[in-house]
């Protein structure tokens, strides 16, 4: 059974220290500050997401499920992502099924700290991890311009 994701005190400092290098664009590759618009608060809010490349197309995944940053992007789909002096804004596609599977599964190839919020291995098929998706949910970012 997958693990739930738990945003204690050790998780929040790891965090801040992941957000402080994707700030200097340093860190993780991928790994990008994602910020939305609170749905109830109106405030910017903050978090390190990590955005992965698959056929030929950027994607931000929720490996730990329904988080904040997942029902705020869901109520205001364009959202703001920072590494270093990159910054794009872009619209949050949400995608479900076969596909959203597909992405589910190159994400834990490429991200496999989060193997334990997921049913299925990196050694599993797309299709156990279709069967998930519905836990995990996958935004396909349009509008990301190539910087110089």
């Amino acid at each position: 059974m997958a693990a739930k994701y738990q945003a204690g005190p050790f998780r929040r400092v790891i965090n801040r220290a992941v957000m402080a290098l994707a700030a200097r664009g340093a860190g993780p590759d991928g790994m990008y500050i994602l910020e939305t618009i609170g749905r109830r608060s109106g405030r910017a809010r903050r978090n390190p997401v990590r955005i992965i490349e698959f056929d030929g197309e950027r994607w931000l995944v929720s490996p730990y499920g329904e988080v904040g940053w997942v029902h705020n992007v869901r109520a205001r789909d364009v959202v703001l992502l920072r590494r270093g002096n990159d910054e794009q804004r872009v619209w949050a596609e949400a995608v479900h099924g076969e596909r959203a599977g597909h992405v589910l599964h190159h994400y834990v190839k490429k991200a496999p700290v989060t193997t334990p919020y997921f049913d299925a291995s990196p050694r599993s098929a797309p299709g156990v991890f279709t069967a998930e998706a519905h836990r995990h949910p996958v935004f396909l970012l349009h509008g990301w311009s190539e910087t110089p």
